[in-house]
């Protein structure tokens, strides 16, 4: 019911609880959006449920929470009808696709596939850096020098505009919602621009939303990306050389397990920890089980003072970490090898 049709049908009674106000809103949302999952109902009634409890002039909570399901419920009729569970997926026209997890809060997912993309375009490599995160939580914000003018829209209320980082595509979400749930994100086929670069050698995602959001629904969404097709995608897992980390690293992997036994995701690829040369004392045997099957193949990025004061910027990510990557991105034949240089 929108703000006027309240007002015909006479003043709404004020919720008497958090728990009331909640299921307002979340019916809000569903009857805009039949298909809506508990992790985007979840999102949405956060967001409009913010909002109320700010108060003040601005559109109505409850009428967000209407907008906001609309928009889930649009990304998710494209997602069914275009991009179904039931069907193989193709991942030819992206070239070689790398998703970026972060394996816990802070990991530095979105630095990792920045120097990533960096390596790439430094051996002259077209590549695409897709950036699935809400644009008001993104990493990735500031990696185009500036906005490029090309936007393509997606649905009414979401588009990806498309930038340049040097030599690199960025294609980055734009909305004027106060937030992208998870299953609004677009579908992999959306984020590729008309026309497609060609030849385009790699794509690199950072599939944002904390991994652990994008593990939990690999059939759409940031976690689309992990639906297993051909030719397979290479998923990295980035985390911090901490036990908290390796625990909630582990923690997502259970949740991606699942579907990685049913055959609808790709199973990590490689590990990759941030910030440190080597594991300290104490910490690699911590590990559970899914993570230590990675632990023997992790690949070490040094600690960079830029990234923790600026994070990714326009500038070029810092020559240890591009030559940290580049024996794994060799190794898979991404880029030369750096003896052949």
């Amino acid at each position: 019911m929108t703000t006027a049709e309240q007002n015909r049908a006479g003043p709404a009674r004020v919720p008497r609880s958090p728990f009331e106000l909640n299921h307002r809103l979340g019916a809000a949302a569903r009857s805009r959006a039949p298909h809506l999952s508990s992790v985007d109902n979840e999102a949405i009634v956060d967001v409009a449920s913010a909002a109320a409890a700010a108060g003040g002039p601005g559109p109505d909570p409850v009428d967000t929470a209407a907008e906001l399901g609309a928009a889930a419920e649009a990304a998710q009729e494209r997602a069914r009808t275009e991009f179904p569970d039931t069907r193989p997926v193709s991942w030819a026209a992206f070239g070689a696709l790398v998703p970026v997890l972060a394996g816990s809060a802070g990991a530095g997912a979105s630095c990792v596939a920045a120097a990533i993309t960096d390596a790439l375009q430094l051996d002259q490599r077209c590549a695409l850096l897709v950036d699935a995160d809400d644009p008001a939580r993104s990493g990735l914000a500031c990696a185009p020098s500036q906005e490029g003018p090309w936007v393509r829209p997606v649905n009414p209320q979401v588009s990806v505009r498309y930038s340049w980082r040097e030599d690199a595509l960025v294609a980055r979400l734009e909305t004027q919602l106060p937030a992208i749930t998870p299953g609004m994100v677009p579908i992999p086929p959306d984020w590729l621009p008309d026309p497609a670069p060609d030849p385009l050698h790699t794509t690199v995602v950072d599939l944002g939303h904390g991994g652990w959001r994008a593990a939990a629904t690999p059939v759409y969404g940031a976690g689309g990306w992990l639906r297993r097709g051909l030719p397979s995608q290479r998923p990295i897992l980035v985390v911090r050389a901490t036990r908290p980390s390796l625990r909630q690293a582990e923690q997502l992997l259970a949740r991606l397990e699942p579907w990685v036994q049913r055959g609808v995701a790709t199973p990590v690829y490689q590990l990759v920890v941030n910030g440190a040369r080597k594991w300290p004392a104490g910490v690699a045997g911590a590990a559970g089980p899914r993570v230590a099957a990675l632990i023997d193949e992790a690949l070490f990025v040094p600690h960079e003072r830029s990234w923790e004061i600026a994070g990714v910027t326009d500038d070029p990510s810092p020559d240890r970490a591009v030559d940290a990557l580049r024996p794994l991105l060799a190794s898979w034949g991404l880029v030369t090898s750096p003896r052949r240089r």
